[in-house]
């Protein structure tokens, strides 16, 4: 097979193409890299490329193959965040003010060479990934390869243009109030956030989680089962239809005051819940009581940001308004976040308990993506405020620490990717997994 068709195909195809012995991982990886390099020039998904490593990894992919070794992914590329320590490379996090190498691998990228994965480069975020757009003084504007004139989303932007730019099919992100599923929405691709604690993540104060953006739900799941701790494999539960589910169906903002709703995205939600109820499941609407969920969600988030900020090299070079912020968080107490995650996690606990749900489906956002350069210019409490509106939807599962994903589900008029996001309860995500392949399978959306 020419390994240039293979690029764009998902991680699976490309296993089995490389189990088969149709391409070697050194031919794969090279043909990654011309791709790559294209996609970067076209919407700057790219902090760095590593050609030298990526090679070096390819070669180790196929001695280990030729010794009879096999896994689930054993050769694939993937593209790396910038918020992985690899050894060697700054884990920059979007900020001039880090300049620091690691000295030794972190977790994620431990898993990663584990599994014989080839990590080609590493991908763009805003400042601290701080912010739902990837726009920084740093590495400039990445921007959506569906729309250039739009967001790719954030914080896990680079990964989200490259994966739905054809430079890769899997590439590494980090969800700590919506920065999976805010750019796999934007751009077309899935994200999903597993609960809290299964895989490496934690920061935040307990909000942020690690995980990916693929095309497609069970090269997602492949990739969790690989690097986290799920009592039932999730890549087996995207292949078997759920049972009959009651699902509720909640377009309400949480943010006060709100946004309106996107007609297009509000359609687009009610297609995937007409779906899902053609196909024999129980939906009907609900609202969501969310109480003081906000509240202990800021407090964590802005106190995890103001830590992230005490720990770069020189707070002199952060940006203005990512300044601002973390003088804020550095006002909320220490004290104060046992109490804000002992909150999250009963407010995770009841949420779809209360309402009599198995399954909550919501929209990612208010509208499709927005343009680049949207919140250009404001300081650090105006974008965080109208960032909360916009992506009201993604943070309070955060919070509560359960799993949510968001699934393709078509196109606006104007082209714009539309997505909805799928919640379930406590420890559930293998039942995540198997309704949003369900939603993929009965729309079946063209990936970008």
């Amino acid at each position: 097979m020419d390994a240039a068709a293979l690029v764009t195909q998902p991680p699976l195809a490309q296993a089995a193409a490389l189990r088969a012995g149709e391409v070697s991982a050194v031919d794969l990886a090279e043909a990654t890299l011309r791709a790559a390099a294209e996609v970067d020039a076209r919407v700057n998904a790219f902090a760095e490329l590593d050609r030298d490593g990526a090679r070096a990894a390819a070669g180790e992919a196929d001695r280990r193959r030729a010794a009879g070794e096999d896994g689930p992914l054993l050769g694939v590329p993937i593209a790396l965040k910038d918020d992985l320590d690899a050894a060697g490379h700054v884990t920059s996090w979007g900020t001039r003010s880090r300049r620091t190498a690691a000295a030794a691998d972190g977790p994620v990228v431990s898993v990663i060479r584990a599994a014989g994965l080839v990590p080609v480069g590493r991908t763009t975020l805003p400042e601290l990934a701080v912010y739902g757009f990837t726009e920084s003084e740093r590495f400039g504007v990445t921007r959506n390869p569906v729309d250039p004139s739009r967001t790719s989303g954030g914080s896990s932007g680079g990964s989200a243009a490259a994966v739905a730019g054809g430079a890769v099919g899997i590439a590494t992100a980090s969800d700590g109030g919506g920065s999976i599923r805010i750019p796999a929405s934007c751009c077309g691709l899935v994200g999903i956030k597993p609960g809290a604690g299964r895989t490496p993540g934690g920061g935040w104060n307990g909000l942020s989680v690690q995980g990916c953006v693929t095309r497609r739900v069970a090269d997602s799941a492949t990739y969790l089962d690989l690097l986290g701790d799920f009592p039932t494999p999730l890549a087996a539960a995207a292949e078997q239809e759920p049972p009959r589910l009651r699902i509720g169906v909640d377009l309400a903002s949480p943010a006060t005051p709100s946004l309106p709703l996107d007609p297009e995205l509000e359609a687009a939600v009610r297609r995937a819940a007409d779906a899902l109820a053609g196909l024999g499941h129980e939906v009907h609407d609900v609202r969501v009581r969310y109480g003081a969920m906000a509240a202990g969600f800021v407090a964590r988030m802005l106190h995890g940001i103001a830590r992230a900020a005490s720990e770069v090299d020189d707070p002199a070079l952060l940006e203005a308004r990512t300044a601002e912020v973390a003088w804020i968080g550095r006002r909320v107490p220490s004290a104060a976040i046992p109490r804000a995650r002992r909150q999250g996690e009963a407010f995770g606990r009841r949420a779809l308990a209360d309402l009599g749900v198995d399954v909550l489906l919501t929209p990612p956002a208010r509208s499709p993506a927005v343009p680049v350069g949207h919140w250009a210019g404001r300081r650090g409490l105006p974008t965080m405020l109208g960032l909360a509106q916009q992506y009201a939807h993604t943070p309070p599962w955060n919070h509560a620490g359960i799993p949510a994903a968001v699934v393709p589900v078509g196109r606006s008029a104007a082209g714009l990717p539309l997505a909805v996001q799928c919640v379930v309860g406590p420890d559930q995500d293998a039942r995540l997994v198997s309704v949003a392949a369900q939603i993929e399978r009965a729309l079946d959306v063209p990936p970008p």
